[in-house]
This record gives C-alpha cells, sequence and structure tokens, in this order.
C-alpha cells in the first residue's frame, strides 16, 4: 500500500482523534508553535469522561480547558518550561512542573513522561509520505514518538515544513491516526527593545568576534543583541531557539555560518519561536535546520563549534555569582532549559564565550528599586547555573568577568555592575558576611 492509500485509511476527524484518548493514558504533545491545539481543545472538552489523564509538553502558547480547577482528577497538566499560560493557571492546582536540563530531553522522555499517546501538529506529507514537525515538534518528536504505543497527528497546511536529519520528520506509514485542521501556528509577541536592554546589548558586543558562533536566548536583550551585531561578519547558529532578531542578521549578510566548525553554512537549531514571519522564514529554507534538543544543548556538541558565543537571561545573582535564572523564591518563573548546557559547552570551545544578562534592579509595586545582584538570594531562589560555571555577568553598568576568580575577586565584580544605588550596601553585606575581608 502506497504512502496516499496508507494517509486516507489513518484519516479520522478531530473529534474521533480525541476520543482515541482514554482513562489514564499518558500523554506527550510538543511545546509552543507544534501543539494540535484543535484535538487538544477536542479532548479537554471529554475531560468528565475521562479519569487520571497527563498531558506533558512546555512553554503552551494556548490557553486550553482542561487546565483549569475544575479538570482536576480527569486531566492534569505536567510542564517541562514554564511559560505565561502555565503560571497563569498554576494557582488554580491543575499545573505541575519539572525542571530540568534539556540535554536530558531523550532520557527524560523515555524514562519519567513515559507517554503511551504521542500527539503532534504536522505540515502536509511531502512526495514520500514524510511530514515535517514543524516549528518546534524536532524538539523531542522522534523520542516521544518511538515510546509511545499510539501516534495521533494534526495535520495543518499553516505548519512550516523545516529541513532537518531523519528526526526532524514522521512519515504516514508510523502513525496510528491522522486528522486535518487548519490554524494560523501561535506567535509568541517580541518584547520591546527598551534603552536598558540596548545598554546591556552594547556592552557585549566588542567580545564577539567575526566568525564567531552564537546562541542566543528570547527576550529584550536577545533582540537588543542582533542590533548591535550587525556589522559582524560570517556568524553562525547553534541554538536551541531560533528567534526574530537572527532573522534580520541572514537578511544582512551578518549570519553566514561560513566559519562554523560544525554544520558549516547552515542555522543549526532545534526549534523556532516567535512570529509568523520566523515561522515563514523556516519554511523549506535549505540554510536551516532543526535537530532533536538533546544533540543540540549537548555540550561535547556545542563545544564542536569554535568561538562559540552563549547569550542568556538570568533573573538575578548573589555577590559570588550564583545565577538564579528560573524562579522568584519558591514561584517557578520558567524553567532550566539549555542554559547550564550552553554555559558550559561554551567553557569547553576553543575561544568560547558565556554571558549572562539581565538589568541591574527591579522595580517593586510601591516603585521603590530592589537590587538584582544581593549578598544572599532569596529563600527558594533556584541556582541555575553554579557560580563555578558562570564566566560573565552582564548589566547596564557593564561586565563582570567571573571564571577562575576569587570570592572577593568576584565580590568587586559584581558590585561595579550592581545598580549604583546599592553597590555601598553589597559591600558592606560583603564585609559583613566574610566575603571581603
Amino acid at each position: 500500500m502506497d504512502w496516499k492509500a496508507m494517509y486516507q485509511k489513518k484519516l479520522v476527524s478531530v473529534e474521533e482523534a480525541a476520543a482515541v484518548i482514554k482513562s489514564n493514558d499518558r500523554v506527550w504533545y510538543p511545546p509552543c508553535g507544534s501543539a494540535p491545539v484543535d484535538l487538544i481543545n477536542a479532548i479537554s472538552k471529554r475531560y468528565k469522561e475521562l479519569e487520571n489523564v497527563t498531558m506533558t509538553s512546555a512553554l503552551i502558547l494556548s490557553p486550553f480547558d482542561y487546565l483549569k480547577a475544575e479538570c482536576i482528577g480527569h486531566i492534569k497538566h505536567h510542564t517541562t518550561f514554564m511559560g505565561p499560560v502555565e503560571r497563569k493557571f498554576y494557582p488554580q492546582g491543575n499545573v505541575d512542573v519539572t525542571s530540568y536540563q534539556f540535554a536530558h530531553t531523550d532520557w527524560l522522555t523515555e524514562n519519567r513522561t513515559r507517554a503511551n499517546v504521542f500527539l503532534a501538529e504536522v505540515s502536509p506529507p511531502d512526495e514520500n509520505g514524510n511530514m515535517s514537525y514543524g516549528s518546534m515538534g524536532t524538539f523531542n518528536g522522534a523520542t516521544a514518538a518511538k515510546v509511545a504505543g499510539t501516534i495521533i497527528v494534526q495535520v495543518n497546511q499553516e505548519v512550516p515544513y523545516v529541513y532537518g536529519g531523519q528526526k526532524s520528520f514522521i512519515n504516514v506509514k508510523d502513525v496510528t491516526y491522522i486528522c486535518e485542521q487548519d490554524h494560523k501556528v501561535p506567535e509568541l509577541p517580541q518584547p520591546p527593545v527598551t534603552d536598558i536592554a540596548k545598554t546591556i546589548a552594547s556592552h557585549m558586543v566588542d567580545y564577539i568576534e567575526n566568525g564567531s558562533t552564537i546562541q542566543i536566548g528570547l527576550g529584550g536583550v536577545a533582540n537588543a543583541v542582533g542590533f548591535f551585531l550587525e556589522h559582524h561578519k560570517d556568524l553562525g547558529v547553534h541554538t536551541e531557539m531560533f528567534v526574530d532578531s537572527m532573522i534580520s542578521l541572514v537578511e544582512k549578510g551578518v549570519i553566514t555560518g561560513a566559519k562554523k566548525t560544525l554544520h558549516p553554512g547552515e542555522i543549526t537549531c532545534s526549534f523556532g519561536l516567535g512570529s509568523e514571519k520566523l515561522y515563514r522564514f523556516m519554511h523549506k529554507n535549505p540554510m536551516l535546520k532543526t535537530y532533536p534538543i538533546s544533540y543540540i544543548a549537548d555540550e561535547n556538541i556545542i563545544a564542536k563549534n569554535n568561538n562559540f558565543i552563549s547569550i542568556n537571561n538570568a533573573l538575578m545573582c548573589d555577590l559570588t555569582g550564583q545565577a538564579c535564572s528560573e524562579s522568584l523564591g519558591f514561584d517557578q518563573f520558567s524553567g532550566t532549559g539549555g542554559q547550564l548546557n550552553f554555559v558550559r559547552g561554551a567553557a569547553m570551545s576553543p575561544g568560547g564565550k558565556s554571558f549572562l544578562a539581565f538589568q541591574s534592579f527591579a522595580t517593586m509595586k510601591d516603585g521603590s528599586l530592589t537590587s538584582r545582584i544581593s549578598a544572599v538570594l532569596p529563600p527558594g531562589a533556584v541556582i541555575t547555573t553554579p557560580r563555578t560555571d558562570i564566566q560573565y555577568v552582564v548589566t547596564e553598568y557593564g561586565v563582570a568577568d567571573l571564571r577562575g576568580q576569587s570570592i572577593s575577586e568576584r565580590v568587586k565584580e559584581l558590585v561595579k555592575v550592581a545598580h549604583p544605588q546599592f553597590r555601598e550596601e553589597l559591600m558592606q553585606d560583603a564585609k559583613k558576611y566574610g566575603l571581603l575581608s
């Protein structure tokens, strides 16, 4: 039977596909713009018929009904990276979270998630019956499909057909059911580039050499870095996340990949997240290829890129350089992601450098300021990147060079990039706690 006949044989309605889910199922679906929205909405409508179903994903972009408190005991959500939607529903008690390093995604999928049902949104099949996992599904789609006994895909004409290795596609013959429903791929609006973000970005530019390979996270600082790299030459990309700021650098001839020592000439990523323009850029673009996140975030793979530059956001750090990038006290804000993997990979790369960037202060509800650099982190603050791994910490006041520095040297470096209002207090605290003599 050829794949076209097989496709028709497996084709069902969205409602029929949703009816396949039964009580006690463990379900995985891809994060962000690759979640099969219509299929999940149809499953949500069945919540009263179901008991003890676990839906696992990460950084979802749609406020699915099953996230609500009324679905407790019927369908529970498990996230491996919290985003705005998960944070909104978390207080209702039907969202659980696992924080882990992205390089360990395959292990987590096989040993902890262990989903018996895999849902995915995919592109229409190509001439060989291969359906692309789109902007996000390559993340761990192949591993999730291997573990699951039932595979249901929602074919969406709007899903970009993204090139990559064998694990970037799933063939018609390998799925259990196919349903069809078109909708726009959900976007993640880009935060505005503030003057402070521009200043932070400007401090890093001189550290980045022509021909470097870069990894940039999401956010205002990331977009600003893209702006300040406009005059660089032959930059390469090896990143967990392809973001909008990189598109302009491609269009201006800055990103060519010509000097990459791994996958030369190629934008190498695991997923894309951002605007519709970004999804259109990814569609059948021979310059861009996706790979599973366990490969992309593998420190040994990262290190094969000479002059690797890792730029990530943090929320705060203490005076010894311990960085918290995922929680506000005991409240989980995001996730560990690939930050530590990329920091370590950059350290192993010949000529590599890593930066953790953040605004030096936060504004409280009453309008007062608080320092994001402190002698002691708040109770519950998660150490995402240990002080032994951090190289550069960047704020709007400059760059603190921490790698290989003594405790007292670290204190002095970090106080220099703290907000001026808090520097004297930080020095006093450092002496009080024995960090400085």
